[in-house]
């Protein structure tokens, strides 16, 4: 594991405990410094721990996330190290706390993030035919079907969440449905460039 790895671990248990040991009385619903150390003060995120952009998340997508933490829907896979972290994080949450996170985080301004994967666009095109259908052709997302955007996301991690769903990391869960259905598309990624390439084409959508 490595050591920004094991940062995180160690953060994210090191707060779970501290819910532990707080009276009820003394709970916050959430404490924006533990968002923030991870997410950044801009919510643009952090590649050397895997944290994902939250600014400009969809609301509903990003409170789904948030309650799938919270119950252990999401983050249960030992070999999910960022996941296990989150969900530290996540599981004294309250309804009122998710509100106020998903509320605070849509306050903050959107800018678009760096291009950091290199790969075959034409066929990176061809590979997300398949993801179109609920993702979308502009790969703007569809709420009715679940489906988040994925443009305008960090590039690095959607090849990591990609890498994830595939190995069974994530969305493994039975109550992960929308989960399930990734695993599912995953798998006709075959290697990780044919993963390089469907983001390579995601980043020339581009955002609003």
């Amino acid at each position: 594991m490595s050591k920004n790895k094991l940062t995180v671990v160690i953060c994210g248990f090191l707060y779970g405990l501290s819910f532990q040991l707080q009276g009820a009385e003394e709970r916050e619903p959430y404490d924006d410094f533990y968002c923030t150390t991870c997410h950044g003060a801009d919510g643009r995120g952090n590649f050397s721990i895997q944290a994902p952009r939250l600014a400009g998340m969809e609301p509903w997508y990003l409170r789904r996330q948030l309650e799938n933490f919270r119950t252990g829907v999401r983050g249960a896979h030992l070999d999910d190290i960022e996941g296990l972290a989150m969900r530290s994080m996540a599981i004294e949450l309250t309804d009122e706390g998710i509100a106020d996170i998903v509320a605070w985080v849509g306050s903050w301004e959107y800018d678009p993030p760096q291009v950091s994967i290199e790969g075959d666009v034409t066929v990176g095109e061809q590979i997300y035919s398949q993801c179109a259908a609920c993702h979308g052709e502009d790969a703007q997302g569809n709420e009715a079907l679940g489906a988040p955007a994925l443009r305008g996301q960090n590039d690095w991690y959607l090849v990591t969440q990609l890498k994830n769903f595939k190995q069974g990391w994530r969305g493994g869960d039975p109550l992960d449905n929308y989960g399930q259905q990734m695993m599912s598309m995953s798998q006709v990624l075959t290697d990780e460039d044919s993963i390089n390439n469907v983001v390579s084409h995601i980043n020339t959508l581009g955002r609003d």
